[in-house]
């Protein structure tokens, strides 16, 4: 007896939610306006109101729609996938401007790998706008990988390694015009 008021029950749920789907509902959220009253102003957007474009490498759009691309500098993007387009990447987000490469043996050394985080900063192509984490591991004697330390100035040469890839493209890019 309890399964069928259970039944019951789960078709009257259903039959309720399923009433509910003509009810209008506002897609529109208003917002803090001036004097703390709501107001349905759209605010400005993270990657602007035409969306991203991640293969204008930074040029000036056709229109003038206040668009604004990648949210990050499309050169440093580009010139860090560049760099790193040896290694196997296991995530590359253009919205957020981080790439995380895969662990990658170098064919010398087999008891060695390392993985890259690439964060870029900033929209404008300058040195302070990249930032590069190394991480380095090595094999024991059991086969298991361990953490080992990397060389301090390993994240700063390969910043200046994308850096000045990202010249060049821009360079690359100014000739063109």
């Amino acid at each position: 007896m309890t399964a069928w008021i259970r039944t019951k029950a789960i078709l009257a749920g259903t039959v309720l939610l399923a009433g509910c789907s003509g009810v209008p509902v506002e897609y529109s959220y208003p917002t803090s306006g001036p004097g703390g009253k709501p107001t349905y102003e759209k605010k400005e957007s993270l990657v602007g109101p035409d969306g991203v474009d991640l293969f204008s490498l930074g040029r000036a759009k056709e229109q003038n729609t206040g668009g604004s691309g990648v949210a990050v500098n499309a050169f440093l993007w580009r010139a860090s996938l560049d760099t790193l387009s040896f290694m196997p990447l296991s995530s590359a987000d253009p919205f957020g401007g981080v790439i995380i490469s895969d662990w990658y043996n170098p064919p010398q050394s087999q008891s060695e790998r390392f993985k890259i985080t690439i964060y870029i900063l900033d929209r404008a192509l300058r040195s302070d706008g990249i930032r590069a984490n190394v991480f380095r591991q090595e094999r024991t004697g059991a086969g298991q990988w361990v953490d080992a330390t990397v060389e301090p100035t390993l994240g700063k040469d390969l910043e200046d390694a994308i850096l000045t890839r990202a010249r060049q493209i821009r360079i690359q890019q100014a000739a063109v015009k």
